[in-house]
């Protein structure tokens, strides 16, 4: 009956028709056959001919009835209790065959939702990999930005000055530079993993200070408004682009003070300007740009004056 359909319709109709004819014949138990034949045709599932296969089916059995009925003399009443059993029997039959078919495509549909659910999984799982990716891309690009301007700095000591204090001085800085972005990266994905991150004020105010420390250059910090917690991936968007900035700040305009402005308003705000020269726009800042732009913010970065600054912004929502 279900992997062979019409094959079942025609056995089971040729059951309950020759049944039928017989039907009439006094002291015939036939019924029984053609009700048993006739509800599991109501049951089969004819995808492609829906319920015409049933129709023709409970048709030949009607006239088998009335034949039955003219052969061995029976009256109507008798004919038609047999289709009234008929009807009922093949009722019976199509509500098995809707409970069938609704179980089975549930079931259909239970599979469906557990591949979407499967399929969410994994583009969350992908989605949190990229995510830590790229912010350990910026923690790292940033180091290893400020490693190699000391590096520089070092190597113009030796062969320009030939001051060995001062270029061991400058290696012995690389080296904690080195062991500083390394913890950070740890710190990075750690914080990624967990959601948690440091509050906003405090992570740029520690950023300065490292600057500072690092590069020599004076950093001015102010921070405006009414402080408020962001989401974490606003911090470490904004975290990620103010290290980027300040970076590009120590290649491009070494020894110049560099001003930050943290302000909380409708949103959050944070500018980076350099000051007594301009720097370039590199890879970095455009993509800072791209991940700011996941946080429903923007950046933007240019000459403003004798001046470059960057101000990256993420609005609330």
């Amino acid at each position: 009956m279900a992997s062979r359909p019409y094959a079942a319709l025609g056995l089971l109709s040729a059951v309950a028709v020759t049944n039928a004819l017989i039907a009439g014949y006094p002291q015939s138990n036939a019924l029984a056959l053609v009700l048993v034949g006739i509800t599991d045709i109501a049951v089969i599932d004819f995808k492609r001919h829906g319920n015409r296969p049933i129709i023709a089916a409970g048709i030949g059995v009607a006239a088998a009835y009335a034949g039955s009925a003219w052969l061995f003399g029976q009256p109507d009443t008798w004919y038609f209790t047999q289709l009234l059993w008929t009807a009922v029997l093949i009722a019976f039959g199509l509500n098995r065959r809707q409970y069938e078919v609704q179980a089975q495509q549930t079931e259909q549909l239970l599979e469906q939702t557990r591949l979407a659910q499967s399929e969410h999984a994994r583009a969350a799982t992908l989605e949190e990999r990229g995510r830590i990716a790229r912010d350990l891309h910026d923690v790292l690009a940033h180091s290893l930005g400020a490693l190699s301007v000391q590096l520089e700095v070092a190597e113009a000591l030796l062969d320009e000055r030939g001051d060995t204090e001062g270029a061991l001085e400058r290696v012995r800085r690389s080296r904690r530079l080195a062991v500083q972005g390394l913890t950070e990266a740890r710190n990075a994905v750690a914080a990624l993993r967990a959601d948690a991150v440091p509050d906003l004020d405090q992570a740029v105010a520690v950023l300065a200070e490292q600057h500072e420390n690092d590069h020599g250059t004076a950093v001015r910090l102010s921070v405006t408004g009414v402080v408020a917690r962001t989401e974490s991936g606003v911090t470490v968007a904004l975290l990620n682009a103010a290290r980027e900035a300040l970076t590009n700040a120590a290649r491009h305009a070494p020894g110049q003070p560099v001003e930050l402005v943290l302000a909380y308003s409708d949103g959050v705000r944070l500018s980076v300007r350099n000051k007594g020269a301009t720097s370039g726009e590199g890879f970095g800042l455009a993509g800072m740009r791209e991940r700011l732009a996941l946080v429903g913010g923007t950046l933007t970065a240019g000459p403003d004056g004798d001046d470059w600054l960057v101000v990256a912004e993420v609005p609330n929502e």
